[in-house]
């Protein structure tokens, strides 16, 4: 599966990672288009609770490696960690927005452009994709497109919207590439308390500078909101940095294409936002378009090289 050879290979635990991960980062356009707070105050609370559950996790059991990664001999895999929640920051202040401008269908379409940039930046670090990854993520794309009814809407805000929801995508590849250097020797415990402690700090200077409203929410936006730490944050983006010591951040961009679906059946269901007749053509394009790109990536991926040791070879959580 990994397209960069060296990587220990795919066991059951990493494909249980990658599959809760996809189901519960569909949540998060609904939970964010159902919450009444602003986008960005939300992107901010996601973040910050999240750091407060795996804070004194990390502190007590990474203490060493929370050192060196500031003082100590790690100091550019700590720097990818800051990079990465910036670039997570970035993520959120415009993806977010985006579900709250658009409709959660179009919003999690267009970010699903990410597999394209993720194969840009990944083309610019030399690596040669193969011309199957290409196909499959370009297939993956058009059935993201179908699936979940993307458009350029004709309204100034939703056009706004779908333009911040792209650039949504092309944030969450950097973040994705910053977090596959980091995690190639930091824990997934110590990678995603800095990631989100430096994105926490980084939206908190955005609301402040902003205006944005932090509190005074009613309980079910209250609720939405630990349902986003919860789902999308602990279970969702963790899982899938979990994963990147085993496979390529081209690979994990297009499994979140999967997203797209699942958010768009729960925007259907929950918030009554009606898929559009193509969505089952789109979603069987969508899962070949994923199945074409695993399967490229594992033939690109045998290599006779050693596998490395991950940093945390231990269960999870590390």
């Amino acid at each position: 599966m990994p397209i960069t050879p060296g990587r220990p290979p795919l066991d059951v635990l990493t494909l249980g990672a990658l599959a809760l991960a996809v189901a519960a980062i569909s949540s998060s356009a609904p939970l964010v288009a159902f919450a009444a707070a602003p986008a960005l105050a939300i992107a901010f609370w996601r973040n910050v609770l999240s750091v407060v559950v795996l804070g004194p996790v990390a502190v007590t059991r990474r203490r060493a490696e929370l050192r060196a990664l500031t003082v100590g001999a790690d100091r550019r895999e700590g720097l990818y960690c800051v990079l990465s929640g910036v670039a997570l920051a970035a993520h959120f202040a415009t993806w977010m927005p985006s579900a709250k401008l658009t409709s959660v269908a179009a919003a999690t379409a267009l970010v699903a452009t990410q597999p394209v940039w993720q194969g840009l930046i990944a083309r610019g670090q030399g690596r040669r994709l193969p011309a199957a990854v290409w196909a499959g993520i370009g297939v993956a794309v058009l059935g993201a497109a179908l699936a979940t009814g993307a458009d350029v809407a004709v309204s100034g805000g939703a056009f706004a919207g779908d333009l911040l929801a792209v650039a949504g995508g092309m944030f969450a590849a950097v973040y994705t590439a910053f977090g596959e250097r980091a995690r190639a020797s930091v824990s997934t415990i110590t990678y995603t308390t800095v990631c989100y402690g430096v994105c926490a700090v980084f939206l908190l200077v955005v609301c402040l500078v902003g205006g944005v409203r932090l509190h005074g929410y009613d309980g079910g936006t209250w609720l939405a909101i630990l349902g986003m730490v919860a789902g999308a944050q602990l279970l969702g983006h963790s899982m899938f940095n979990y994963a990147l010591h085993r496979v390529s951040a081209t690979t994990v961009s297009v499994l979140i294409l999967l997203e797209a679906p699942g958010a768009a059946l729960i925007g259907w269901v929950w918030l009554g936002q009606l898929p559009r007749p193509l969505a089952l053509p789109g979603l069987a394009l969508l899962l070949a378009g994923v199945a074409v790109v695993v399967l490229g990536g594992a033939r690109a991926g045998r290599r006779p090289e050693p596998a490395a040791v991950p940093a945390d070879a231990a269960p999870l959580p590390d």
